[in-house]
């Protein structure tokens, strides 16, 4: 893995929306060396002689004094004119565990996605001692999985993991569920200013250790129990580091301008960068609202995929917060308590509409329900949908998870409208596990070229920003999202009249098309649509 090569002919996206002519980019030890004519060596000059920028206005830099590229023996990787693009940054992906999958690494690598952003919504498996891990690998097991060789310790643990064992690289953003669990335990409660103190010195070690920011998940337990007096002060803890609060809201659709409100305050209070995961929903009340705070001068983002259905574990989906849910044997002992039935009804009774939106993606042990709606395994098993509801909760221990259409709140021009906006970024949310899983993990970039770039009002250097330069910015992963010499040699090329997503709800782990080659500091992790075996990834640290 010398990351040295040339890769030859490639089309770079300019700022106005054009296409450049063929270039050659130059990279040596991981890194864009120059760019140059086709054709042509890297002279660091514009002299008119044949070498130089060909007009980019990008000159040689920092060539090593050995394995330069352009000499002979140079392997070269021919783009025969396609697209050449920063590697994307998925903004939000629960890949901390399943990016070890070599299928999973192709299904992002397929996207032309070459850095992924885990830990998010609140809950992964760092810091932790034994006990949190265990309950975050639980509570999260259809969400994040298991790690195959983490088991418990701190953020700079977890990233080391990454480095030179898989072929994309991995920021983490230290998880609020986690911290709290790790001083509050299950605790359905506001924490003390002692407790507050304690989750602070987490905090600040996890930032220490490699932590790209702060993310909460305020519809997850036991985030959901927290006040803003805590979210504020774990908040400036990253705003003093020029780090992001990266927030799954406490409600979207119809609850969305409520949630957006609560982030918009916590911004004023801390100071803090904050940006909103997974934003969905009526586009224009939202984005109303999110020019609002950037008129204001607060500093906030968010990230979207180009889907209208969300996944997540069904306990969120379909259980109230006044149950035990950071207990997953304490909320299986309340289900099945006769006490609680009518309560529990009570709450069923307002999720009439939400049920047949349901689709099982992981059921361990019912395996056969995976695929069908929640009407169709209810009628299976000959009961109502809420008491089926409550088998596949028990018999799973809570580890089941579902694909749900979102309400029409939502629709096509709202995802449209979003992805549109100055402060998006883009992110697939993916969820990997599962015999049914959502196809955002397989398509949700390719899906964003095909409908913006090929189909829709995106140029190539719009997509770039969408997709990579913006999220490489708002996390602090300096030296990538852009092609100019000096930078980390993460790059895809893309045939941009084949890009498309090929995954569907019916076959999810289907692969994209139209991006086959892509290098990861210089070395080529995916040629003509293959793995290559090469494992250049890292556990990346933000900038200070």
């Amino acid at each position: 893995m010398t990351g040295t090569i040339l890769v030859r002919g490639a089309r770079l996206p300019q700022p106005d929306g054009s296409l450049s002519e063929p270039l050659d980019l130059h990279v040596a030890r991981g890194r864009i060396a120059a760019i140059t004519r086709a054709g042509t060596r890297p002279g660091g000059g514009r002299d008119g002689t044949g070498t130089g920028d060909g007009g980019t206005g990008q000159d040689a830099v920092g060539l090593p004094d050995t394995g330069r590229p352009g000499d002979p023996g140079t392997p070269t990787l021919d783009a025969h004119g396609r697209v050449a693009l920063p590697g994307f940054v998925d903004a939000h992906t629960h890949a901390e565990a399943a990016v070890f999958d070599p299928d999973v690494q192709l299904a992002m690598l397929r996207q032309g996605i070459t850095t992924v952003v885990t830990g998010q919504d609140g809950v992964s498996f760092a810091p932790s001692d034994r006990a949190t891990y265990d309950w975050a690998s639980t509570y999260f097991a259809a969400i994040d999985g298991d790690h195959p060789v983490f088991a418990g310790g701190s953020v700079g643990d977890l990233l080391t993991t990454y480095h030179r064992t898989v072929p994309l690289n991995v920021a983490y953003l230290a998880p609020h569920g986690t911290l709290r669990y790790g001083v509050l335990g299950a605790a359905q409660r506001a924490a003390s200013d002692e407790e507050i103190a304690a989750m602070v010195r987490l905090l600040e070690q996890a930032l220490d250790d490699g932590a790209c920011g702060l993310s909460t998940g305020l519809e997850y337990v036991p985030a959901a129990y927290a006040d803003e007096r805590e979210l504020v002060a774990l908040a400036k803890v990253v705003a003093a580091r020029g780090l992001p609060h990266v927030s799954h809201m406490r409600g979207y659709e119809d609850r969305g301008a409520e949630g957006l409100a609560e982030l918009v305050r916590i911004a004023r209070a801390s100071g803090v960068a904050t940006h909103v995961s997974h934003l969905h929903g009526p586009a224009h009340d939202l984005l109303e609202r999110v020019g609002a705070a950037r008129a204001e001068g607060l500093d906030l983002t968010y990230d979207s995929y180009p889907y209208l259905r969300g996944c997540s574990i069904l306990s969120m989906v379909a259980l109230p917060t006044w149950l035990p849910l950071a207990d997953a044997a304490a909320t299986v002992a309340a289900l099945r308590d006769p006490a609680l039935a009518g309560r529990l009804s009570d709450h069923f009774a307002g999720l009439t509409d939400l049920w047949p939106r349901i689709t099982f993606a992981s059921v361990p042990g019912m395996e056969w329900a995976e695929g069908m709606t929640l009407p169709d395994v209810a009628a299976r098993l000959g009961r109502p949908a809420p008491d089926t509801v409550v088998e596949i909760l028990t018999t799973t221990a809570l580890r089941a998870s579902c694909v749900f259409a979102q309400p029409p709140t939502n629709s096509a021009e709202s995802v449209r409208a979003l992805a549109g906006y100055e402060g998006h970024l883009a992110g697939s949310d993916a969820i990997y596990w599962g015999g049914r899983p959502h196809p955002r993990g397989w398509g949700a970039f390719a899906r964003f070229l095909d409908e913006h770039v090929r189909r829709g009002s995106w140029t190539w250097w719009d997509a770039a920003q969408h997709l990579s330069a913006r999220a490489a910015r708002r996390f602090g992963l300096t030296g990538r999202g852009e092609l100019v010499p000096g930078a980390v040699a993460d790059l895809v090329l893309v045939d941009p009249g084949r890009v498309r997503d090929e995954a569907t709800y019916e076959q999810p782990r289907t692969p994209a098309s139209g991006i086959e080659d892509v290098l990861v500091a210089g070395v080529p992790v995916l040629a003509a649509g293959a793995l290559t075996g090469e494992t250049p990834g890292r556990g990346l640290r933000p900038a200070p």
